[in-house]
């Protein structure tokens, strides 16, 4: 065969390229066909969320938030774009998910004129009437209390704020609608401790939360508050925790409290840490874990059951029933872990509500598509919950076991007898955990820059005490309205025990093997969107995403240790030296240095200046030096000859010093953060947007 072929035109053809050509095109449009029928489907619907939370993320960047004009022209112009394109499918569907990222956009603003309140600046003092809204927690330091409508008696100025959340040490047992009064202080509430931290300012606006205070004296009830179903609740709970401190107690005690009434308070930090180094925290916290177990529970004994009653299967559907009963265990167990306003705990039954919903009319319940619609109805209803990292670790969880499920999906009924079931439920637990795990990796180390290395291994030995440990629980629950609850009890502590064992034992092993990486803001926006491309691309192109994660981040998001640290609310300044941080001045129990501690990975030494009545000045091996000015005088001989000088008070112009950090950079930016390249100081202050509403700055 002639490999020079006569085309149409009598040119001349190469035949030896034809193959090449007819192959690569086709392999092109298959792609493209793809993609356009990704965005063709209702598959573009998966979007939305990420939609959402990458307009959220848009307007908390800078100082200021935009006006309002803006955002009703931005409103205008989507409307009128969505009209003209109405009649091209893709392009209405594209615009429809740009409109996600404008909602998104404007979400914040909105909640926070419903919801939001006027932060408190300064200190007040006095006697004070208010109304108890929710008992957070109780400890042996004093109960976290939430009050509003809070009324200045006396000669106590009035306060702007909608709700404040304080500590009351002693008086009565208060219950939600209470109105008490006593004496109060209130004070600002505080900061990051480091720049991208917790931003515990920003949530506390968005919950309408303006103060932190403590009563300074005994608080009285002046009358209690209506019966109801929040305080029937909140009875049940103090009535099920006394039960439990009566019949559970050390470690176990905590973890049995926070397991069943969702009250974390006792659990001790040295449990905190094991059971976070080990990759066991997740046991403790109410949320898909407990709520799954407690409804699939429910679900599948309750079906047994009724499938022994005879003929009950021609007056209502089993199946449904069972489903309807779970779904009501579900939001009671709820109730008891604090409502709404445990979000991890309000999150997950909201997702379980959309499975069994689901399941109720006769469709496939898991998919990625109900994911989408819980989140889609969390992110409306609690937009400030995106930067919470509890949102983040179990949206990036559910996605990605969503996402596995779909991908190998199970044909058929399981076949096979009680070892076959037990293989199963043993690789399927496996495999959730290092799905899972994978999936929030990235999340839990910018967030509390550590890593379970052992994660896994302990997920494993700690199976057999999972359904044991929920069982007592639940069963603990029940009987307790009997007075029968003892031996259970009995039991949990022991299975605690044994759970606590097993972290100890699995974070002595990792010892040595667990990392405390730095990682950028920008980390997270690489994981959302690698999260995004997983959740709508399908097949093995799914995982290019995930796939491409760790290199960008190594490369673009890994931060660098500071050289100085400067608390603001507290005399802490911390300097790098040879050993690592250390004090220049503050005590190492204050509340920032032990952020500061978990934060970076390192503790913090003692010492590491000289110190006088006038300043303490301290001298880095890298070649800085600064001062810590207390008196005035201080100024006029340090300014000159040091590379940073940080004061309390109100630093002279005529100071001349490279960086001065005084009274009014601390009140505005709170804790600063400094790294020197050599030559200069890099600067980051722990507060940005300083113009926005949820600041607790003078105005």
């Amino acid at each position: 065969m002639s490999e020079v072929l006569e085309g149409p035109r009598g040119e001349h053809i190469d035949a030896r390229k034809l193959p090449v050509r007819k192959l690569a095109a086709p392999q092109r449009a298959d792609a493209a066909t793809r993609l356009a029928t990704l965005l063709d489907t209702r598959r573009l619907f998966i979007l939305m969320p990420f939609g959402l939370i990458a307009g959220l993320v848009l307007f908390v960047q800078g100082e200021e938030g935009p006006a309002n004009w803006v955002l009703m022209a931005m409103a205008a112009a989507l409307c009128a774009g969505l009209l003209l394109a109405r009649r091209e499918p893709v392009t209405f569907r594209l615009l429809v998910l740009t409109a996600s990222v404008c909602t998104g956009f404007c979400l914040l603003p909105l909640h926070g004129a419903l919801f939001g309140t006027p932060m408190l600046a300064f200190p007040a003092y006095g006697t004070y009437e208010a109304r108890v809204d929710e008992i957070v927690s109780e400890a042996e330091s004093g109960r976290r209390v939430v009050i509003s409508a809070i009324t200045p008696t006396g000669e106590a100025r009035a306060l702007p704020i909608r709700r404040a959340r304080i500590v009351v040490a002693d008086g009565p047992s208060l219950a939600p609608g209470d109105i008490v009064s006593g004496a109060m202080r209130f004070y600002a509430v505080p900061g990051p401790a480091v720049p991208g931290g917790y931003d515990t300012q920003f949530h506390a606006y968005f919950d309408g939360v303006g103060a932190f205070g403590n009563a300074t004296g005994a608080i009285s009830i002046v009358r209690s508050g209506p019966d109801g179903l929040e305080r029937t609740i909140d009875g049940l709970r103090q009535t099920m925790g006394q039960r439990i401190d009566a019949q559970i107690e050390g470690v176990a005690n905590g973890l049995a409290r926070s397991m069943m009434i969702g009250d974390q308070s006792r659990i001790t930090d040295d449990v905190r840490e094991v059971m976070a180094t080990s990759g066991l925290a997740h046991i403790y916290s109410i949320s898909g874990l407990h709520l799954s177990l407690v409804a699939i529970g429910v679900l599948t004994v309750l079906r047994y059951l009724l499938i022994l009653v005879p003929g009950i299967s021609r007056f209502v559907s089993v199946k449904k029933l069972a489903a309807v009963v779970a779904l009501l265990a579900g939001f009671f167990y709820l109730l008891l872990a604090g409502g709404s306003s445990n979000v991890p705990a309000f999150r997950s039954t909201l997702m379980i509500a959309l499975v069994l919903g689901a399941v109720l009319a006769g469709r496939r319940a898991l998919t990625m598509r109900n994911v989408a619609l819980a989140a889609l109805v969390i992110i409306l209803t609690d937009p400030a919950s995106v930067f919470r990292p509890s949102f983040q670790l179990s949206f990036a969880a559910v996605v990605a076991l969503i996402g596995a499920y779909e991908w190998g999906r199970p044909t058929g009924e399981p076949r096979g007898g009680a070892l076959d079931w037990l293989r199963r439920a043993i690789v399927g637990t496996a495999l959730t955990s290092l799905i899972a795990g994978l999936a929030t990796l990235l999340f839990s180390a910018y967030h509390f820059q550590q890593t379970a290395p052992l994660g896994l291994v302990a997920n494993l030995m700690a199976l057999i005490l999972i359904m044991p440990i929920m069982t007592a629980i639940v069963l603990g629950a029940l009987l307790m309205p009997l007075g029968w609850e003892a031996p259970v009890l009995d039991a949990l502590q022991v299975l605690l025990e044994a759970l606590v064992g097993i972290a100890t034992l699995v974070s002595q092993w990792s010892e040595g093997l667990s990392l405390h990486p730095l990682l950028t803001p920008l980390a997270l926006l690489l994981g959302l969107g690698a999260l995004a491309w997983f959740a709508f691309f399908e097949g093995w192109v799914r995982l290019a995403g995930p796939a491409l994660l760790a290199p960008a981040v190594m490369l673009f998001a890994v931060d660098r240790p500071p050289d100085v640290l400067v608390a603001d609310t507290t005399r802490a300044v911390a300097i790098r030296t040879a050993d690592g941080l250390a004090l220049v001045d503050g005590k190492p129990t204050s509340f920032a240095v032990k952020v500061w501690a978990e934060t970076y990975g390192e503790p913090i030494a003692t010492a590491a200046g000289r110190c006088d009545s006038v300043a303490c000045i301290a001298e880095s091996p890298r070649g800085f030096s600064l001062a810590l000015v207390n008196d005035p005088a201080g100024f006029f001989e340090e300014c000159g000859r040091v590379d940073l000088v940080i004061t309390r008070r109100d630093a002279p112009k005529t100071c001349i010093a490279p960086i001065v950090i005084d009274a009014g950079e601390l009140e505005q930016g709170g804790v600063q953060w400094l790294a020197w390249d050599g030559a200069r100081f890099e600067r980051r202050p722990a507060k940005t947007g300083v113009n926005r509403p949820w600041r607790a700055v003078p105005r």
